[in-house]
């Protein structure tokens, strides 16, 4: 940013499980989407990674909030104040001149009209003078270097924490389209439920993410599985300690019934995708990105589906925040930006 200008251009990838944001074309923020909020008189307190440990720890003060759920905003007030704590973070961030904001964000393809407007709003109230919105495959496709206005087909899968985005695109445009509310956050759910059934053992959500990170698999049989990871939790009936060494393999069969979701929306994208782009999907392959794109296995049972080759990106944490970057940097040649505020 220009010592002498008076607008400062952030790209931000509001994400459900972390919020990322991009200034002066490097990632200046990578935080938590959560922030902690005192009681007494519901003020913000902590935001981003401060918040994260505070959360199920039963502290009687305060009370944290994950402002989205399932890729878009649940809690309007809460979202705003973390995007402004958040912007605060920015070591680039001139307080003293308190510039004006202009703002690319990402958003879920299948945001409705008025999850955008939630969007927007919160975005305004967070100091936001300008802003630009783009859909979540298509900042993923340009974060992976691809040509997205170009007549080539390109196909994404995105799993986040609330949504898996499905998308080919072509010319500017998304063609085919599809927006599942399973993804990062439902894997976790389905952990916590099988520690509770399968082990008798009370988990938090931060938990089960550690266990997915650590050991879940979409497949039982890897080439080169993780170890065995040791759970350490309450018995759900004495509130005793347990120690319960958790393999691969358990959490590959209790992710199976979301993961057949996910592939099952896969096909009917590609049911959907006119045969000349799909010919060009089949050579080219299909993309994936967002944090699920690192679960074990994952990739090589999409393949195994679909018969086409799956390719995780190089960087798939990083893929949409980078192509929302690359959008704040074109905003005057990239016809596909829905324009927030003027």
């Amino acid at each position: 940013m220009n010592i002498f200008s008076l607008t400062q251009e952030i790209a931000i990838d509001l994400g459900t499980a972390n919020t990322i944001i991009i200034c002066d074309g490097k990632i200046v923020v990578d935080e938590p989407s959560v922030v902690a909020i005192r009681k007494s008189d519901d003020k913000m307190i902590a935001v981003g990674k401060k918040a994260s440990p505070m959360q199920d720890r039963g502290e009687s003060k305060i009370y944290t909030v994950r402002p989205l759920r399932k890729g878009v905003i649940a809690d309007y007030k809460a979202c705003e104040m973390m995007i402004r704590g958040l912007i605060n973070l920015i070591p680039q961030r001139r307080h003293f001149l308190n510039p004006a904001i202009r703002m690319v964000v990402c958003v879920p393809s299948g945001a409705t009209d008025a999850e955008i407007r939630i969007i927007n709003d919160s975005c305004t109230q967070a100091g936001a003078r300008e802003l630009y919105l783009i859909y979540e495959p298509m900042a993923a496709a340009l974060g992976m270097g691809f040509d997205i206005e170009g007549p080539e087909g390109c196909m994404v899968v995105d799993i986040g924490g609330g949504t898996t985005e499905i998308a080919v695109m072509a010319l500017g445009s998304l063609v085919v389209n599809k927006s599942i509310p399973i993804a990062g956050d439902a894997l976790n759910q389905d952990i916590v439920q099988y520690m509770h059934s399968g082990h008798g053992m009370r988990i938090s959500e931060p938990t089960a993410e550690r266990i997915k990170k650590q050991v879940g698999s979409a497949l039982v049989e890897l080439d080169n599985p993780p170890e065995d990871m040791v759970v350490v939790g309450p018995n759900k009936t004495n509130d005793l300690p347990l120690h319960v060494p958790v393999s691969y393999q358990e959490i590959a069969h209790c992710l199976d019934k979301n993961i057949s979701n996910i592939e099952t929306a896969i096909m009917q994208a590609l049911g959907d995708t006119p045969s000349e782009l799909y010919a060009d999907i089949v050579e080219r392959g299909i993309f994936l990105t967002g944090g699920g794109a690192l679960l074990h296995g994952l990739a090589e049972r999409l393949t195994n589906k679909t018969t086409i080759t799956f390719h995780v990106a190089d960087d798939p944490l990083h893929s949409v925040a980078n192509g929302t970057g690359i959008a704040l940097k074109n905003l005057k040649n990239l016809s596909f930006l829905i324009d927030g505020i003027r």
